[in-house]
């Protein structure tokens, strides 16, 4: 790993300079596959924008030097979108009481060099900081073993989530919707939620 990258985390306003880079690398890692992602600029920093408006959210940044190598975006839940909060309220889950991870994306020169790895602990440490949590998540699009542009080579982050304390729980599902890049329209994307409880 060179020695010129570090791992920050960031909050707020400060984070305002670094929307266009953001919104880039976010195109531009899921472009591949799972998210096959059409990616739209203006979309990008629309949503990036509702990090840096809430006081309480976190985006943990790589930089290689002066370039953002990587980000990683959290939030409580009581802030996110219904489509989030939805299935947790029907089994009965209280959003208040779970940190939402979004995504983390990561240049693809600089994976297995445990970046990845800080993400999820300054994510769960911004979590500790904030308290009152007693679950945090993720969630991950569900995609067809044979889809046809699954990489021969693909290998799915299920063991390394494992072992990050996460795992998968099919009855908490949700859709989102965008645009891949066979389609000439924005579909529904199955999405299945990743816990982690607090202990």
């Amino acid at each position: 790993m060179s020695n010129n990258i570090r791992i920050e985390r960031w909050s707020g306003k400060d984070l305002e300079k670094y929307i266009s880079d953001l919104a880039r690398l976010r195109i531009e890692v899921f472009h591949g596959f799972p998210y096959l992602y059409d990616g739209d600029y203006d979309y990008e920093k629309k949503y990036l924008q509702t990090y840096i408006d809430c006081p309480e959210s976190v985006i943990v940044l790589a930089f290689d030097g002066d370039k953002i190598i990587g980000a990683s975006t959290a939030i409580p839940m009581k802030y996110e979108t219904d489509e989030v909060k939805k299935p947790f309220i029907e089994h009965g889950y209280n959003p208040d009481e779970i940190f939402y991870c979004g995504e983390s994306v990561l240049n693809k020169n600089y994976r297995g060099l445990g970046i990845g790895v800080k993400f999820f602990e300054q994510r769960e440490a911004h979590a500790s900081d904030l308290g009152g949590f007693k679950h945090i998540c993720f969630c991950c699009v569900e995609r067809p073993n044979n889809h046809p542009r699954r990489p021969a080579d693909y290998v799915p982050l299920d063991k390394f989530w494992n072992k990050r304390g996460y795992f998968k729980h099919p009855e908490l599902q949700t859709t989102y919707t965008w645009k891949d890049l066979d389609d000439e329209t924005e579909t529904p994307k199955l999405m299945t939620f990743w816990l982690k409880h607090d202990d």
